[in-house]
């Protein structure tokens, strides 16, 4: 049947970010496909949370506090998940930040925030493939799923580290995937457009009501594509970048910040 392919099985998925939003999202929907979690990120209460729901699925999940910005961090955490469950199949690199100095002028950004941005959104995406994949070329297969941004493909105004690291992501997908191909290890990424996460990121973005389809992305919009790159469905996908915006970068208007309207 056409939809075993899609089932997780068996399966263990590290995901970083995993504490809410679209990590809580894709942990919850990849442990209703069958997979055991662990779950990263910096706030133990918001992993814990995640937790009950992944064990309320069915599956087991490890919680692990990472700063996945530390190579050390996430050497820890790839350790444990391989201690716990002796094994990784699916690394889902979704941990990131924005701009706290969003509207800066460019001179008075500082060398820190400069390199907290870099490090926590493109550097983590490095260190964790780097630990998992020797564990995957054991096994004889894997599947790396990176998570960017329409910033990485378009500008935005007053915004450096988050559009230049989410752009070199990209990059980093094409590079993996191209370099592992032959060992079965297939390297996507997901660019997901506008979800937003609190009023002030609605109010910025009008609310959605310039993305064709009309409104802006929800979490578990994205858990059924993760599944899908997860899955032995996608065994043929390799280094490419699925965009998940309704439509909105085909629209040629978002997510740039100079939308009708918008103060930036």
């Amino acid at each position: 049947m056409i939809l075993d392919r899609f089932k997780l099985d068996g399966k263990v998925a590290i995901i970083t970010g995993g504490g809410r939003g679209l990590g809580r999202a894709m942990a919850v929907r990849f442990a209703n496909c069958g997979a055991d979690i662990v779950a990263a990120a910096r706030t133990l209460d918001q992993l814990n949370e995640t937790r009950a729901l992944v064990e309320a699925a069915g599956r087991r999940c490890l919680v692990v506090p990472t700063d996945v910005g530390r190579s050390d961090d996430v050497n820890a955490m790839v350790a444990a998940a391989v201690k716990e469950f002796g094994r990784v199949d699916v690394m889902v690199n979704n941990a990131g930040i924005g701009e706290d100095s969003f509207g800066k002028p460019i001179d008075q950004i500082t060398d820190n925030e400069w390199r907290r941005g870099i490090d926590v959104n493109l550097s983590s995406q490095f260190f964790c493939a780097r630990a998992v994949i020797p564990h995957m070329l054991r096994a004889g297969r894997g599947k790396i799923i990176n998570v960017a941004s329409g910033y990485g493909l378009r500008g935005g105004k007053h915004n450096y580290m988050y559009a230049c690291s989410k752009g070199a992501v990209l990059q980093l997908t094409r590079s993996l995937a191209l370099t592992y191909a032959d060992n079965h290890i297939q390297t996507n990424c997901i660019v997901p457009g506008i979800f937003p996460h609190n009023e002030a990121m609605m109010k910025f973005f009008k609310g959605g009501k310039f993305i064709p389809i009309g409104r802006p992305g929800n979490d578990e919009d994205v858990g059924p594509l993760a599944v899908f790159l997860a899955s032995d469905a996608s065994d043929h996908i390799n280094g490419e970048l699925i965009i998940i915006d309704g439509g909105g970068l085909a629209g040629g208007v978002v997510p740039t910040g100079v939308a009708p309207g918008n103060p930036a």
